[in-house]
């Protein structure tokens, strides 16, 4: 995951705030991508699932409900440890998506949450397209703060864009062997507290690296957002909108977009 590598690799040093701050995924997400690798009919079959990029486990845990087993491939020690703490039912393991330490052929679902912008795509899709068994897929995921709210949009402007909210999350690149079949957007609500919310931004990879003065400056920029915006002013929660883009690849198949 070589896009950036600094920024790539510094959330080790975050860890807590980005276990605090950093959004679950909806349900109605991880059921759609169910549906469409194991088909409406088998919903409730096992599924082999990695889960590349994994960090502290936030989508990992979205897919643990329904009886898969999950592999977790995480680059970050820190992070791969916090996962490993709470999900010792998980195998996880050091990787990265150009280079997965995984056999042939092992796997029904391949997922990215917030993680396929890292990735160099022509080497990470080849990669992918290694593990998936015949008919495998893989799910890039994507977490996007929904900026149509004037206070969203507003937060947006203090923290600046990260390396995902500058990709496109809605018709991510993939390379051969791997082509493009689906792709769904979901609208949900994330209620955070004052600190989740600050969590949230300082477990980003860019503030993480920025010079301590400058850090505190954005910080000191939300606080008074937090405490001056009509829609925000004397609470101490907030609801966060998202939507969450999910686009979905398979070897060998025809473009369906």
């Amino acid at each position: 995951m070589t896009r950036n590598t600094a920024h790539a690799l510094s959330f080790g040093k975050a860890v807590t705030e980005y276990e605090r701050g950093r959004p679950g995924y909806p349900i109605e997400a991880i059921d759609w991508i169910r549906a469409e690798v194991a088909g409406a009919a088998v919903a409730g079959v096992p599924l082999t699932v990695v889960d590349i990029g994994a960090g502290t486990g936030k989508f990992t845990a979205a897919l643990l409900g329904y009886g898969d087993e999950v592999i977790a491939v995480e680059p970050d020690a820190a992070m791969r440890a916090a996962l490993a703490g709470k999900f010792p039912e998980v195998r996880a393991l050091e990787g990265t998506g150009e280079a997965l330490p995984l056999d042939d052929g092992i796997a029904d679902l391949v997922t990215f949450a917030q993680a396929w912008h890292w990735v160099e795509v022509p080497a990470a899709s080849a990669e992918v397209a290694r593990v998936l068994k015949p008919g495998g897929a893989l799910a890039l995921v994507w977490n996007i703060r929904d900026e149509r709210v004037d206070w969203v949009a507003r937060l947006g402007q203090i923290m600046g864009t990260s390396a995902a909210e500058d990709y496109d999350s809605v018709t991510p690149p993939v390379a051969s062997p791997l082509q493009t079949t689906s792709h769904a957007e979901f609208f949900w609500d994330n209620p955070v507290s004052r600190d989740g919310l600050l969590a949230m931004v300082t477990s980003r990879s860019y503030i993480i690296t920025m010079e301590p003065d400058a850090r505190a400056e954005v910080l000191r920029d939300i606080e008074a957002l937090l405490d001056g915006h009509p829609d925000l002013a004397g609470q101490t929660r907030y609801t966060m909108p998202y939507v969450t883009r999910v686009t979905l690849a398979r070897a060998g198949s025809p473009d369906r977009t």
